[in-house]
């Protein structure tokens, strides 16, 4: 008789980020699993292991904006790289999910309600963070439909996009729009289809909606 057994490598609670929230905001629960089979067929399979990631809509809204910002800035507070007020403001609205939707915490448990909901607010208005993900949320997909696009964020974050069929053509822009906009954020986004952009700007980009739409109420609700 053949077939297979998947085995849990990991202790019940080693990768439970929701009892113990990452410094960077990351709630969830992951567990790695082993792929055990004695079939001939599924041999080559043998020992191959499986992560499988828990997240409510709350913790996903909030991995997924923090994976837009790694995308639209050059800053990735998913991994506690670049500006350091991203990481502190995402960290932050983490903990505002957490308490106003899910009455648990995140890494700032010591914090009181208003201090909390104060610290964002302030950082939010410094980076223009929630407006950033806004406009990438309102801008008209119908122009994705050439491989290279360029964004441009004001100092505002009102969002401007810009879009070249020609891989040379956007570089000789970016470099441009660099040299002559040096108080902009300006990220050139590329696909090897036309499709794949569409595919990031109706998808990937709106989902950061739920997000801002969280946060704001989240907001509302702990003040």
């Amino acid at each position: 008789m053949h077939g297979f057994i998947i085995k849990r490598r990991n202790d019940v609670d080693k990768y439970d980020y929701i009892k113990r929230p990452k410094p960077t905001g990351y709630r969830g629960i992951h567990d790695v699993y082993v792929y055990d089979v004695n079939s001939v067929t599924g041999r080559h399979l043998k020992g191959l292991m499986v992560e499988i990631q828990y997240r409510t809509e709350i913790q996903h809204a909030w991995a997924t904006a923090v994976e837009v910002i790694g995308f639209i800035t050059e800053n990735k507070p998913k991994f506690q790289e670049g500006d350091a007020l991203y990481q502190e403001a995402m960290a932050l609205a983490s903990e505002i999910l957490a308490r106003a939707f899910e009455g648990s915490n995140g890494p700032f448990p010591r914090k009181d309600n208003n201090e909390l909901v104060r610290a964002f607010q302030k950082l939010d208005q410094d980076l223009r963070l929630l407006n950033k993900l806004k406009d990438l949320n309102s801008a008209d997909t119908s122009i994705s439909t050439n491989r290279n696009s360029i964004l441009i964020f004001s100092e505002s974050g009102e969002l401007e996009i810009k879009t070249y069929r020609d891989a040379t053509e956007a570089l000789r822009a970016l470099f441009q729009l660099e040299k002559e906009c040096p108080g902009k954020d300006i990220v050139l986004v590329k696909a090897d289809t036309s499709e794949d952009v569409r595919f990031a700007f109706r998808n990937y980009f709106s989902d950061a909606q739920d997000f801002v739409d969280l946060v704001e109420k989240g907001c509302r609700e702990l003040t």
